[in-house]
């Protein structure tokens, strides 16, 4: 009966942490280093992120004011910012706390965005999200 109390207990503190979205700092900006927007550049391309106001955190951290990128590529931002961010080509998850990144991408137009995402991968409230750029590959 014990074990049957503690794991609600434990169930419901976890779902009530997961629900709610985790605070960001007044004037927090996530932006894009480089490449700089309209930029012409071969691929790889090394994209260096940039963030003001808050710290980096690899995910499963949990540190107050602290994060780890997300790196939109050709998509726009989710509607429901209230859920952990999916991991899929469009959306790069950099949960090791990393700064930049090489990325591939085919010749031709592409945007880039940066999503900051808790410990939990879910966007802060109010969410710290990049300009989206538009970079061509040669």
């Amino acid at each position: 009966m014990r074990a049957v109390v503690l794991a609600a207990i434990l169930l419901g503190s976890s779902l009530a942490f997961a629900q709610n979205q985790t605070p960001s700092p007044a004037g927090a900006e996530a932006y894009i280093v480089s490449p700089k927007d309209g930029a012409t550049v071969s691929s790889p391309v090394t994209v260096v992120f940039g963030l003001k106001g808050m710290g980096i955190a690899p995910a499963g951290i949990q540190f107050e004011n602290a994060g780890h990128h997300h790196l939109l590529i050709d998509t726009d931002a989710p509607t429901d910012l209230t859920k952990p961010l999916p991991a899929t080509d469009k959306v790069v998850h950099f949960g090791k706390g990393q700064t930049e990144a090489s990325v591939k991408l085919t010749p031709g137009k592409h945007t880039l965005q940066l999503l900051l995402g808790d410990a939990l991968h879910t966007p802060h409230n109010p969410a710290v999200m990049s300009k989206k750029i538009t970079i061509t590959v040669k």
